[in-house]
């Protein structure tokens, strides 16, 4: 983490589109997700874990991705603006992927999200950016999958979220569980 994690962009839509629409700010709703948003519910809301499941609980309420990495895409050739790859909340400065289970993140003044996984990338990626799953989930040297597109969470205090807004990082209590996906 840097001295200073920040909210660089936030993003809600509507419809089960890949990308979301940048806006100046989401209002979280404890328990729910993003008003306004198509992921939002107490129970599971994207589409292929609703048709295996609908009764299952909504650990994918909010989506975060470090702009580090949409920096680091960039990079590797591939354009990749904030909210393209689905996230409610671009941070900065926080390394979303080293975080236990069970942190809590709290966004702005009032909102927290708690850390519930990793985002399980899915063929969507490369259909969005031909090539792109690749940068963002391979094996490593050592067999293990590594998922890079994010962290999920659940709302457990709401608030307006809106770039620009600082992050403050609590850890669960020891001993830490690493995030799994989700």
């Amino acid at each position: 983490m840097t001295a200073d994690p920040r909210v660089a962009a936030v993003h809600r839509d509507a419809a089960h589109r890949f990308s979301k629409v940048t806006v100046d700010a989401v209002r979280l709703l404890e328990g729910l997700g993003v008003d306004g948003d198509a992921h939002a519910g107490v129970t599971v809301q994207h589409l292929s874990r609703v048709r295996a499941d609908p009764t299952q609980p909504n650990l994918r309420q909010v989506h975060l991705i470090a702009a580090e990495l949409l920096d680091e895409l960039r990079e590797n050739g591939f354009d990749v603006l904030p909210g393209a790859l689905g996230e409610n909340v671009t941070t900065s400065g926080v390394d979303l992927l080293g975080l236990p289970t069970g942190t809590l993140l709290h966004l702005g003044a009032d909102a927290v999200v708690e850390v519930t996984g990793l985002r399980n990338p899915c063929v969507q990626i490369d259909r969005f950016r031909p090539g792109l799953l690749k940068e963002v989930v391979h094996t490593d040297a050592a067999g293990s999958v590594v998922r890079r597109a994010g962290v999920m969470g659940v709302v457990r205090a709401g608030g307006e979220v809106r770039a620009g807004d600082g992050i403050a990082v609590v850890l669960p209590a020891a001993p830490f569980r690493a995030l799994e996906r989700v």
